[in-house]
């Protein structure tokens, strides 16, 4: 499984970007594919992911009313609308597919997933 992410770049504060995560495919019967994002000298954290098996979208909580997950299934990609932006938005974005559900683990929870995409670069910044 190889993933892509594109779509980043500098945006001024209260801009849009949309991101897209291309799969060369789906690993089969896998359990969920999210955004995570990671800023210099802070751990990894959620954004948004979708269950595959019964499509519940969740959202990290500093990011709820903003931003928007959303899928293509034909095409292999998955996507994260990314509106009104802050400047502590700024990071590197991965995107990420996990194979199955631990217990105790939270949908948003990095160690969840197995196969990571290289990043893309977010900056927000007038």
């Amino acid at each position: 499984v190889q993933l892509q992410a594109s779509g980043g770049g500098l945006v001024h504060p209260g801009g849009s970007l949309r991101l897209s995560c291309a799969a060369s495919r789906f690993p089969t019967g896998y359990y969920a594919i999210g955004w995570f994002r990671q800023a210099p000298g802070k751990e990894r954290e959620g954004v948004s992911c979708i269950n595959i098996n019964d499509d519940k979208i969740s959202y990290g909580d500093s990011v709820k009313g903003r931003f928007t997950i959303s899928r293509d299934n034909a095409e292999n990609t998955v996507y994260l609308q990314m509106n009104s932006l802050k400047p502590e938005d700024s990071a590197v974005y991965y995107c990420a597919t996990a194979d199955k559900q631990i217990l105790g683990f939270s949908d948003l929870d990095p160690r969840l997933y197995d196969y990571w995409g290289q990043g893309t670069q977010v900056t927000v910044s007038s």
